[in-house]
């Protein structure tokens, strides 16, 4: 049972250790329902790209998907 919970905080603590997750978090905390194109407007990186960072927040269960 703690190994669960190790893996878990595991996959939490590397989802919020790069700055562009924690910001996209910081953009979904000041309003809920973005688009993935709203969303990525401040950002110097393709849409792909943001994708994948949302994988990952969606993968730590810090985000969910409509």
């Amino acid at each position: 049972m703690v190994k669960h919970h190790d893996a878990v905080l595991d996959r939490t603590f590397a989802a919020l250790s790069d700055p562009t997750r924690r910001a996209l978090l910081a953009r979904l905390g000041e309003r809920e329902n973005l688009s993935v194109s709203e969303l990525a407007q401040p950002f110097t990186m393709s849409l792909a790209a943001i994708m994948k960072h949302l994988d990952v927040l969606s993968d730590a269960g810090l985000i969910a998907r409509e």
